[in-house]
């Protein structure tokens, strides 16, 4: 059975009143995809399951293939990203898509440019240790901001000289949930939790000399530290760490309508 002949069918029973309108919702969460050509199943309806829409991934895929990708999804959603887009690639690109924005320091593409208000109530807070670390850090900023947070950065903050960190220390602390990205060592996820009662979430760099093991040093120091309340995303994954804030703020939110609902109630 073809998705249209489904989707007719449940409108139908629908309107029958055989199918409650919840319970028609929770079906199309999981009803619709779309074939590009033979290399692509384009989610559209990942923003009913999961809250976000689905990201394109550039690495791996032929700038034609990415074209056709962006030209699909952009007929279902407002904003259109892909991660990991060297500029070499951007240039391929932007003929086919003009309205094509680049984020370089990034190397995100999107349909659309910053906004210039937030959307979304909560403030991420995005911690990087060095200089060298900032491509990772800005790739959590970006995505964070292209889906409607208010993202504030506090550059250039590592251990090493631990003054810097504390120079910002209570604007750190303001934050509803914090972002750290460092790599060498990764000491400054632990630094930072232990400043703050908010959510951290640690990303290890693979930025580091021979014995940080590509980022695997970092990601160790983040996964055994001492201190409580760290999550801890992959290496070099600012995008995974972008969302995970971005589902914390909105748990939070609908935690607060949730509550005011069963006051109003009683």
């Amino acid at each position: 059975m073809t998705q249209p002949d489904t989707l007719a069918q449940l409108l139908t029973a629908v309107s029958t009143g055989e199918v409650s309108p919840e319970l028609a919702l929770q079906k199309l969460k999981y009803l619709a995809y779309e074939p590009v050509g033979d290399f692509a199943k384009i989610d559209h309806h990942r923003t009913l399951r999961t809250g976000f829409p689905e990201v394109i991934w550039g690495p791996g895929k032929t700038p034609e293939q990415i074209i056709e990708i962006f030209k699909t999804m952009q007929t279902q959603a407002d904003c259109v990203i892909a991660t990991r887009i060297e500029s070499e690639v951007f240039a391929q690109l932007q003929p086919a898509l003009p309205q094509l924005q680049y984020f370089d320091k990034a190397r995100i593409c999107s349909t659309t440019p910053l906004p210039k208000t937030s959307k979304h109530p909560g403030r991420i807070g995005i911690v990087s240790a060095g200089t060298s670390d900032q491509s990772v850090a800005e790739e959590a900023a970006v995505v964070a901001s292209l889906w409607g947070f208010a993202v504030t950065r506090f550059w250039d903050v590592g251990v090493a000289g631990i003054h810097r960190l504390l120079s910002c220390r209570d604007a750190i602390a303001s934050m509803d949930v914090l972002i750290v990205v460092a790599g060498m060592e990764g000491a400054l996820a632990s630094v930072v939790a232990g400043l703050v009662d908010c959510p951290v979430i640690a990303v290890p760099t693979s930025i580091g000399y021979g014995a940080s093991f590509n980022g695997l040093a970092p990601l160790l120091t983040m996964l055994n530290s001492c201190a409580p309340g760290i999550g801890v995303v992959n290496i070099d994954n600012g995008f995974g760490a972008a969302m995970l804030a971005g589902q914390i703020l909105r748990t939070a939110v609908k935690m607060q309508v949730s509550e005011s609902e069963q006051t109003d109630a009683k």
